[in-house]
């Protein structure tokens, strides 16, 4: 698995800009708002779950999205969902709770989680992530963020939430 570290130098392997803010731990959306008013772009909330059918899935969304799991499952495709174990997102994504990111996805090689962006996340310019803890946040940009998807061939399902209907990429 991947450290913070090793995350940042794949991405500079990948000629990806960034940049990364150290800051005491955050674990919930609205905690570290002094932090994020310093870093433009788009914050993020990041979900693991798994469905009634065992399929891992990681959804990252703006933070302020309400996503409704209840009603989700039907628009990406799987079984009901909920709230994935700690140890299983450690052992697929390498983070432990409070620090789940789009960039754990790059220590998932075997593409057990599927990955869900929300829409609105995805007009946004620059992207914000924990780069695999959260006593930081990684910054990059919309096109270098999909880079980093690319170069784990990730294609992610675009949801809009607001609308809760799958969009086309």
């Amino acid at each position: 698995m991947r450290s913070k570290a090793e995350l940042l130098a794949f991405l500079d392997g990948l000629g990806i800009a960034h940049t990364t803010i150290d800051h005491p731990a955050v674990f919930r959306v609205g905690e570290g708002d002094d932090v994020k008013a310093g870093l433009p772009g788009g914050h993020t909330k990041n979900l693991f779950l798994k469905d009634a059918k065992g399929r891992l899935w990681l959804i990252s969304a703006l933070g302020e999205t309400r996503i409704d799991l209840k009603r989700l499952h039907p628009v990406i495709g799987s079984a009901r969902l909920s709230f994935g174990p700690a140890e299983l997102m450690e052992e697929t994504l390498g983070v432990v709770p409070g620090s789940v990111t789009a960039f754990a996805l790059a220590n998932d090689p075997e593409h057990r989680v599927t990955f869900v962006l929300d829409a609105a996340l995805a007009r946004c310019d620059p992207v914000n992530f924990h780069p695999l803890t959260n006593t930081a946040t990684t910054g990059v940009s919309q096109a270098d963020f999909r880079r980093f998807l690319t170069a784990l061939g990730r294609e992610p399902i675009i949801v809009d939430f607001a609308e809760l209907k799958r969009i086309d990429a």
